[in-house]
């Protein structure tokens, strides 16, 4: 009877081992960096010509705080951010369905920003996608000529990427009116093109849904 005991304790601990090393694994996968939905989005100051800057606080703040240029621009909006570099593969396939979508709300009370981390990334060692990452071309002439109009914004030295932990691309983020992340995707998945519209669409509509009267 100790002998079954003990033979039954050593097969539950071997289980309940197997188990934890397993759990152990999924929890290291997730990246304690990453923001999370509900998490306020952080905010950022970028340039998008020499010497003119976007804020997000322009169209998008937390509650109980009034935007940036309240008197002039009083209204919140809801906000998709997409970090992107043009040495990365992924991002071209992503970013014409993103520009579809763009091109569906641009008139709607929601901003469409593209994240420029090429810069920023140039110092990298090493080739990505069988190109130098110095050797990158810059983003405004190039996504041009692929037909994207979205705006451009530029992290050149990428401390937007790092605060929302956007070092993998292609990132993206949608926010409510008021900073909170409500929707994100990491990557670009094969087959899933329609997928992304459809999602991405329905979380615009719901997020312009929720929004404040319009103030004049």
């Amino acid at each position: 009877m100790k002998l079954k005991f003990f033979q039954l304790f050593f097969i539950f601990g071997v289980v309940s081992f197997g188990f934890s090393q397993e759990k152990s694994k999924k929890q290291s996968a997730v990246d304690p960096l990453d923001l999370k939905i509900g998490d306020e989005a952080p905010s950022f100051a970028l340039m998008y010509s020499p010497g003119k800057f976007e804020f997000l606080k322009n169209w998008s703040e937390i509650e109980g705080k009034k935007l940036r240029k309240n008197v002039t621009q009083p209204n919140r909006y809801a906000v998709v951010l997409s970090f992107f570099a043009t040495w990365c593969q992924p991002c071209m396939k992503e970013l014409p369905l993103l520009e579809e979508v763009y091109k569906e709300y641009k008139d709607t009370r929601t901003k469409f920003f593209l994240i420029d981390i090429t810069d920023a990334t140039r110092n990298n060692p090493g080739e990505v996608y069988g190109m130098k990452y110095a050797d990158a071309p810059e983003a405004k002439d190039f996504l041009k000529k692929k037909g994207m109009t979205m705006p451009i914004l530029y992290d050149r030295r990428g401390h937007t990427m790092k605060r929302y932990n956007a070092m993998k691309l292609p990132r993206l983020f949608v926010m409510d009116g008021y900073r909170k992340i409500t929707f994100m995707r990491r990557g670009f998945h094969e087959g899933e093109e329609e997928k992304f519209n459809r999602e991405l669409s329905a979380e615009i509509e719901r997020l312009i849904s929720e929004l404040p009267p319009l103030q004049k």
